[in-house]
């Protein structure tokens, strides 16, 4: 792509020579001459580090002369977008690789792509510019919608319904049974989950994630929603829209997640709760079962607590140390007046 139609995509002003090709993006340091990179200016600081890269996007305040620069509100929001179209990768020959094992009761949409050792069962409908990637599974009546893809090894129990536009990456598994059990007298048995899996357009979920299905009713994740790898959601949770959750994310059966929340990385959440609508978790941060953390506002902790509140938990926690060196020097000094 030349700088020109980098500028036009991001509708930035462009600075420069219009005509440069360039190839692909890096950091600021590492760039060369066919390089897009972006630079996020700091308080106080308006001129360019030095960089070999060929277009830097940067902010509209930034100066560097002589050199060949995209200004934008948001440099790293449009080096995404830019970087998204610089290293698109051609979609898959349409077709079924011969090893792949696809029932003749399934609907396979048009244009779409069935690579090695693929199986699909009965009554499995993949719709039009799919792309299923070698030994991934599609299990009977299950629906995908236009444009999915499932990296290599993916699976889709048949009970599980994807929109459009949904990735799964590779070991990532939707519709798995829910743990759900039943104490007996001396042994556990397993109550039967016959819920479904329904997911919205344009959700990624990260490799070696697991999506339950529902026991009674369905499992549900909205549009948009983003979990990174190794998350998992339990039977019956109901994630709303365009939530992201970073690695290691554990829900427990029935919680509820309001729309664009942030959950990081190893949170827990017990039985039942339920995180607000742009709620921020924090890493390691946990939720009992039952509970509810209202709507906006950052959290941390176990039990979550608002940000400011665990900081200055933290902060005690940390004095502790001194406090009972503190406590013992008073007590020695309380023996020495006793004995006196």
């Amino acid at each position: 792509m030349t700088t020109g139609e980098i500028a036009a995509l991001v509708k930035g002003e462009l600075v420069g020579d219009a005509d440069l090709e360039l190839e692909s993006g890096h950091t600021l340091e590492k760039a060369r001459e066919t390089h897009l990179a972006f630079w996020k200016r700091r308080p106080g600081q308006k001129e360019l580090p030095p960089t070999r890269a060929g277009c830097v996007i940067v902010d509209p305040r930034t100066s560097a002369d002589g050199r060949t620069l995209i200004r934008s509100l948001h440099p790293r929001r449009a080096f995404a977008q830019a970087l998204r179209s610089l290293m698109a990768q051609p979609a898959p020959d349409a077709g079924t690789d011969p090893s792949a094992q696809v029932d003749a009761s399934a609907t396979i949409g048009s244009r779409v792509s069935i690579g090695p050792h693929v199986v699909i069962e009965a009554g499995a409908l993949v719709g039009a510019d799919s792309v299923l990637g070698s030994h991934a599974f599609v299990g009977g009546g299950a629906v995908l919608g236009r444009g999915c893809r499932l990296h290599p090894g993916a699976r889709v129990y048949g009970n599980a319904r994807l929109g459009d536009r949904v990735t799964l990456h590779a070991g990532a598994v939707v519709g798995s049974e829910g743990f759900g059990l039943v104490f007996e007298t001396d042994h556990y048995e397993r109550f039967p989950q016959v819920g479904g899996v329904e997911i919205g357009s344009d959700v990624e979920i990260g490799a070696n994630s697991c999506v339950d299905r529902g026991a009674l009713d369905d499992t549900r994740i909205g549009a948009g929603t983003k979990l990174d790898n190794l998350v998992h959601i339990g039977h019956n949770c109901q994630i709303g829209r365009h939530v992201v959750m970073a690695a290691q994310v554990g829900l427990s059966g029935g919680v509820v997640v309001e729309d664009h929340a942030v959950l990081g990385g190893q949170a827990g959440i017990g039985d039942r709760a339920r995180i607000g609508a742009r709620v921020q978790l924090g890493g390691q941060g946990g939720l009992l079962p039952d509970k509810t953390i209202g709507p906006g506002g950052a959290y941390w902790g176990t039990p979550a607590r608002p940000l400011r509140e665990q900081l200055a938990r933290q902060a005690l926690v940390n004095r502790l140390p001194g406090v009972f060196d503190e406590v013992k020097r008073l007590r020695a000094k309380v023996e020495k007046l006793e004995e006196s």
